[in-house]
């Protein structure tokens, strides 16, 4: 999983996303280059983020619900955190919350358990080249029937 690219796609990426059954990117995606070399190699989902013009947006979607195996996911770019997710969101995510939700635009990579609703919050930080972040960054991870296991941190390194 990873976010925030800005257009930006390496070798170091690419060889993660061959490692992966499926790929999802939580926005910000810039040059649609980016998802069309994902595409050409591994099965995409994602979602358009604040940066990401008309093309992404005719392309992608605002949030993204979905079952992986037992696993309901939502990605959405500008999702926050819990206790303080997005105003856009937070009733739904309250009404109905998925069993993991992932968001970017942060550029800092957290993965927390919000007790509350009981989901699991995922945001990857930032695997581009542009913003404040210092390490670029990525999550793996399996699904495996209703169980999510095996996270790893995937750190690309300085940008």
């Amino acid at each position: 999983m990873l976010s925030d690219t800005h257009s930006h796609l390496d070798e170091t990426i690419l060889k993660y996303v061959h490692q992966a059954d499926e790929v999802w990117h939580a926005g910000d995606i810039g040059d649609l280059k980016v998802t069309d070399a994902i595409k050409a190699i591994k099965p995409l989902r994602g979602v358009y983020g604040n940066i990401d013009d008309d093309k992404a947006r005719m392309e992608f979607p605002l949030n993204n619900r979905f079952f992986c195996e037992g696993v309901e996911v939502w990605i959405t770019h500008i999702g926050g955190y819990p206790g303080k997710y997005n105003q856009a969101i937070r009733s739904e995510i309250e009404k109905n919350p998925p069993k993991l939700f992932i968001c970017g635009h942060s550029h800092i990579l957290k993965v927390q358990f919000d007790k509350k609703l009981n989901l699991l919050h995922m945001n990857p930080g930032a695997c581009g080249i542009y913003g404040f972040h210092q390490v670029r960054t990525m999550l793996r991870f399996e699904i495996d029937g209703e169980k999510i296991q095996g996270l790893e941190i995937i750190e690309i390194g300085k940008k």
